[in-house]
């Protein structure tokens, strides 16, 4: 097997011009109430993380990707980041990542996660040369967690923000070792949420850089309508360099995020086309539980 980790377009700034990505979104059910997100499936016209026009089995998915690869042939990297977890579908996802490795065993693999219900599954991620992996941690401090997150749901248990905070917060430093352990690289998504958590994602970058994590990537809050915080302004253009400045000094950056969909498919910063989410959508109507 050879890949070539070079072309992740979003773990490159060269790759991003010529290499592009598509996401399988098979994971529909989330374990994290985040204050930021309300996860919509189809709107077309919305670019950002829990957005898909469609749900797709790992069978359907693999129908669809064969369509992918035929129209777009420099697509480097197949992903799962949702339109929920990938961890809180972890059977949905696993096999999808295993059927995905089978008939394309150059392909590079990629997750992203809230790291919530990762750690039982690291083993198999390096066995399967998962080799990208992107956490979302927006603190290290449960209190600070408590306004972030409305509940975590771990081991069937419903946990409340505190609680819920510390448990995520304690899943996702060991996910992250493990990872680094198994020689996983490892991308960590920080939303910056003015009020709440700015003048403390420098002590994030601290922690992630003790962790061995490869890059971190500070993301500007995106006001999202239905979401607890829909009505928080976002952070200004000041306020994002002056944290990315801190946070640089720990780890090395990310610079060119494009706040992907569930479903997204070809160069980083191009939307999806019309014809793609038609496809997608043909996919969803073929046997579930069936190779097609």
């Amino acid at each position: 097997m050879t890949l070539n980790l070079d072309n992740h377009p979003c773990f490159s700034d060269t790759a991003r011009h010529t290499y592009g990505r598509v996401h399988l979104p098979v994971a529909p059910k989330c374990n994290v109430q985040c204050n930021y997100c309300n996860r919509k499936y189809d709107c077309a016209n919305e670019s950002r993380p829990g957005v898909t026009s469609a749900v797709l089995s790992p069978h359907q998915a693999m129908a669809y990707l064969k369509y992918v690869f035929e129209e777009m042939p420099n697509i480097s990297v197949v992903g799962i980041a949702g339109p929920g977890d990938p961890f809180a579908n972890a059977e949905r996802t696993m096999e999808t990542m295993r059927l995905v490795r089978e008939e394309y065993p150059d392909m590079i693999l990629c997750l992203a996660t809230n790291g919530l219900n990762l750690r039982p599954y690291v083993d198999e991620v390096a066995e399967l040369n998962v080799s990208h992996v992107t956490v979302t941690v927006n603190t290290v401090d449960p209190k600070i967690g408590s306004k972030i997150y409305a509940w975590a749901r771990y081991k069937k248990k419903m946990y409340r923000p505190e609680d819920g905070a510390k448990i995520l917060l304690e899943q996702q430093l060991e996910s992250i070792k493990a990872l680094k352990e198994k020689g996983v690289t490892v991308k960590v998504n920080t939303i910056i949420m003015p009020g709440i958590n700015e003048d403390h994602i420098e002590e994030v970058a601290a922690k992630m850089s003790e962790l061995g994590v490869d890059v971190l990537n500070c993301m500007s809050y995106y006001p999202t309508i239905g979401s607890a915080f829909e009505d928080m302004t976002p952070p200004s253009p000041q306020m994002i360099n002056e944290v990315k400045g801190k946070a640089g000094q720990y780890v090395s950056l990310m610079h060119h995020c494009s706040r992907c969909r569930a479903d997204a498919v070809g160069l980083l910063g191009e939307g999806t086309s019309i014809p793609m989410m038609e496809k997608m959508r043909e996919a969803r109507s073929l046997p579930r539980n069936a190779p097609v």
